[in-house]
């Protein structure tokens, strides 16, 4: 295990990476011009951006500490030990579109657990930071999930991927909106699962999702008092993805049974084994 000064220091490239890519993908979309994005599969963008910020991150974490592992949504990776997981930019659909509603978001995880978290939304200035066991900020003051009580008044986000079957999410839209809930979507799963922590929405919840979109999020809802599902529950899963639940806890039952997604157990550490 890292000793705290490790960690330390490893929080400390965390937050400088973290806001020198936003400042990367920034300039890129303030520079973009309409039309100028590419498609990876169906509903699957690809901008000249997402390249560039990963290479940057990347070639940060090599220079400061060369014996970690990196996992990247662009150029890929393989579990490691010690592992920076980074989705360069997340909600490039918005981005491409000129929608101010995208960010960065790098976890750091050891021997199945996520220890550090960040995402940075650089069009709006927010950023949210998690440690283990150390609770959850924005911009450097404590966040903490909704008081919300009930999934009758709550508003929760559900996201959607191609690799899932179009019918599984609309029958768990349509069991979310049964249970009285309102129902968004922003587009960013990152930023989805942020907004949880800081109780601007009572849930996120997906079928399918990969570990560099949701590990940072995840930590940070624990860390804000809310409940998670139990992803990943294997090292493997930070290559396959799984199913993504992220809530209030006043409302994280009745969500869960919407959704037909497990919360964690409350005696796991939340990461997997």
């Amino acid at each position: 295990m890292l000793t705290v000064e490790e960690l330390n220091q490893r929080e400390i490239l965390l937050r400088a990476v973290a806001a020198s890519a936003g400042a990367l993908a920034l300039e890129a979309f303030r520079a973009r011009k309409p039309g100028d994005f590419t498609l990876k599969g169906h509903q699957d963008f690809l901008t000249e951006a997402d390249g560039a910020v990963e290479s940057h991150v990347r070639s940060e974490i090599a220079a400061m500490f060369p014996q970690d592992g990196i996992l990247g949504e662009e150029a890929g990776g393989k579990p490691a030990e010690r592992l920076w997981v980074i989705d360069p930019i997340d909600g490039t659909a918005n981005f491409a579109r000129g929608i101010p509603h995208f960010c960065i978001s790098i976890a750091f995880w050891e021997k199945g657990e996520t220890l550090l978290g960040a995402i940075f939304n650089p069009a709006s200035g927010e950023f949210y930071f998690a440690r283990k066991g150390q609770g959850a900020t924005k911009n450097g003051e404590a966040i903490a999930v909704a008081s919300t009580g009930a999934i009758a008044t709550a508003s929760v986000e559900i996201g959607w991927s191609p690799r899932v079957e179009a019918s599984e999410y609309l029958g768990a839209q349509q069991r979310v909106l049964d249970r009285g809930a309102n129902i968004r979507r922003g587009a960013s799963g990152a930023l989805a699962i942020a907004w949880v922590a800081e109780g601007r929405t009572d849930g996120y919840a997906e079928c399918y999702m990969n570990a560099w979109d949701c590990l940072a999020g995840l930590l940070m809802v624990r860390e804000a008092g809310g409940i998670t599902g139990a992803y990943p529950e294997s090292e493997n899963e930070l290559l396959t993805g799984g199913e993504i639940f992220a809530a209030a806890p006043g409302i994280a039952a009745e969500f869960s049974a919407a959704m037909k997604i497990a919360i964690m157990a409350a005696d796991e550490k939340g990461e997997a084994a």
